[in-house]
């Protein structure tokens, strides 16, 4: 989600406290935290945020643009050294340590990653050029899309953040889920 016209300096302030105010709010409490509580710590009205970011999933995707774009360059110039089943694995793993670092994301990643930012165009294109690849080279079936992954790193980010687990059961539940995609060789 992007404006077509820029904003005036005091709209441009007031996007920006409303984004520093959101990460932190978010951080503390979750994402399911009240805008209202956002809105009061960014020192605007809720119509302000609502003007804005008109719903949860909005400003959610806006305040992980950047983690989004980040995560997506990371993917992209790491997957150059992996074979394209590794490449998908290390995409999966790291999207769901990026899903957690708001507790209750996962719950709305779908949905998030539809609302058009920059970071989660990106974000999507490159899960689904690395699903292309994989696929392309035999080593996952061709009746996965991306949707199916998005709702893999869905279900492990809630089991993950429902009992706390280490990075080590991440990369056990990714390996779960790509033992039953892949093509067996």
């Amino acid at each position: 989600m992007t404006d077509t016209y820029p904003l005036r300096a005091d709209a441009q302030r007031n996007r920006e406290r409303i984004l520093a105010a959101a990460e932190d709010v978010f951080l503390e409490i979750g994402a399911g935290a009240s805008l209202e509580d956002v809105a009061k710590r960014a020192g605007v009205g809720i119509g302000t945020l609502y003007r804005r970011f008109p719903t949860r999933d909005t400003l959610l995707a806006a305040t992980y643009n950047d983690r989004f774009l980040s995560f997506a360059q990371a993917s992209r110039e790491r997957s150059a050294g992996l074979d394209p089943a590794s490449a998908v694995r290390a995409y999966l793993e790291e999207l769901v340590m990026h899903t957690n670092v708001f507790r209750g994301i996962a719950v709305s990643l779908g949905t998030v990653l539809q609302v058009g930012t920059p970071g989660c165009h990106a974000t999507s294109e490159e899960g689904v050029r690395l699903l292309d690849h994989a696929q392309k080279a035999g080593v996952i079936r061709s009746d996965i899309t991306f949707d199916d992954l998005v709702y893999v790193v869905t279900a492990i980010s809630l089991a993950v953040e429902q009992d706390g687990s280490p990075k080590s059961r991440i990369a056990h539940l990714v390996g779960l889920f790509l033992d039953g995609i892949c093509v067996p060789s």
